[in-house]
């Protein structure tokens, strides 16, 4: 009997997991933090994340406390900064945002599309700033 009360707790747990790993999936847009670290610079801090388009997702317009590089890992992404004309930009392609500069972008391929953002940032400020 104690077994069988495991194996369905352990059962449990696995849905509940699978429940979890497919709503994730089904969102438009997720973000993987993977670095965040203080730099020699006082007052700032380095960060870094992965951000995973779905097909037709974006991201909407904002700015950050700091620089942003761009790196599109898989896909298609276009970039749109204030003031400068939208860029699409493919893998292997990176784009400088400036301190500021309010930005979207928006996943124009047909599948999934990926970028590493790398941050040089206000350290304890919001890293994403909505802009409305």
């Amino acid at each position: 009997m104690r077994t069988i009360m495991i194996m369905a707790a352990g059962a449990l747990v696995i849905a509940g997991a699978m429940q979890l790993t497919k709503a994730n999936a089904e969102e438009p847009i997720q973000r993987t933090d993977l670095v965040q670290n203080d730099i020699d610079v006082p007052g700032h801090e380095a960060v870094q994340v992965r951000v995973d388009f779905a097909p037709g997702a974006s991201a909407p317009k904002h700015h950050h406390p700091g620089e942003e590089i761009a790196y599109v890992i898989q896909g298609a992404l276009e970039y749109q900064l204030d003031g400068q004309k939208p860029v699409t930009l493919k893998a292997g392609q990176s784009l400088f945002i400036p301190t500021g500069v309010a930005h979207s972008a928006r996943n124009v391929g047909d599948g999934k599309a990926s970028e590493l953002a790398t941050y040089i940032v206000t350290k304890g400020s919001p890293l994403v700033v909505p802009v409305k």
